[in-house]
């Protein structure tokens, strides 16, 4: 019932800055927590980021706290993810969710998925 699309991936170098997006279709995206993953390769998808529904909680990974910042500007059903002071770690492929649940970081609580955007971070 919902379609997401994330876009805003690219190469940047260790310690710049990137915002993800990810764009909503449908008209109940303010009923759905969102949440930020990623997946480096050989490794599992990982929970970096979540936001309520109302954009009034926010939860993350302790490796982003004070560098990245989830938000959601719910009239353009749109959640972003910022990223500052990037680090090579961090390169991977990053995926937008939505929850018909509260705010999470289980993967198998999402509902739907986008098919992701690729950050790297060059040393």
């Amino acid at each position: 019932q919902v379609q997401l699309v994330e876009s805003g991936g690219g190469l940047v170098q260790s310690g710049g800055s990137l915002r993800l997006s990810c764009a909503a279709s449908g008209r109940t995206f303010s009923l759905y927590a969102m949440g930020w993953f990623r997946q480096a390769p050989g490794k599992e998808r990982e929970f970096v980021a979540t936001i309520s529904r109302t954009g009034s909680y926010t939860y993350y990974v302790d490796s982003v706290k004070g560098r990245f910042t989830i938000s959601r500007d719910n009239a353009e059903n749109t959640v972003y993810l910022q990223m500052n002071s990037l680090k090579p770690e961090d390169t991977a492929v990053y995926y937008c969710a939505a929850a018909r649940s509260a705010t999470t970081r289980s993967l198998d609580e999402y509902n739907y998925w986008g098919q992701g955007t690729q950050v790297t971070v060059s040393s």
